[in-house]
């Protein structure tokens, strides 16, 4: 095989989204109980934060959060394990993407799932605690969300912890 072997090619894992290369998949596998990963649209300031990015440039953010979603375990303990960007300083307001994603999310997760929302600027200064953040090419403006990672229950334990 020479040197060029493998290049190019995405994953080749069983049962792993193709999407989740292997930088990602090691933050993901660092990253703890209550730590947050912040997945950002593609005019987001992702590199401002001072915190490790993953670019996955070739896709949107539902995509994305599908495929996280696959490996990522939600957090059951706290109210709002998924909070998205609020909208023009309105809380009440969604967008398209916010609304599938949450939707994705409830499919996901063991309990019911409401979002949490965070105004722009607040959003900006919670993103320098993140442990990482995901950059999609995703064009539609607060598409935008903190993920808070879950706990991986041993097979058989339900997965809200009870």
């Amino acid at each position: 095989m020479g040197p060029d072997f493998g290049k190019g090619l995405p994953n080749v894992l069983k049962g792993i989204d193709p999407l989740l290369n292997g930088d990602l998949l090691k933050i993901l596998d660092e990253m703890g109980h209550g730590d947050q990963l912040l997945l950002v649209d593609r005019n987001y300031p992702a590199f401002s934060a001072g915190r490790p990015v993953v670019r996955l440039g070739e896709s949107g953010a539902l995509r994305v959060l599908g495929a996280l979603l696959s490996v990522f375990p939600l957090d059951a303990f706290v109210a709002h394990p998924l909070e998205r960007m609020e909208v023009k300083d309105d809380p009440t307001l969604t967008t398209p993407v916010q609304d599938s994603a949450l939707e994705l999310a409830r499919a996901a997760h063991p309990v019911a799932l409401e979002y949490g929302v965070v105004p722009r600027h607040d959003f900006y200064r919670r993103a320098k605690d993140v442990y990482a953040v995901v950059q999609t090419l995703e064009s539609e403006p607060y598409s935008c969300f903190i993920l808070h990672k879950g706990v991986v229950f041993p097979e058989g334990m339900p997965e809200d912890g009870s």
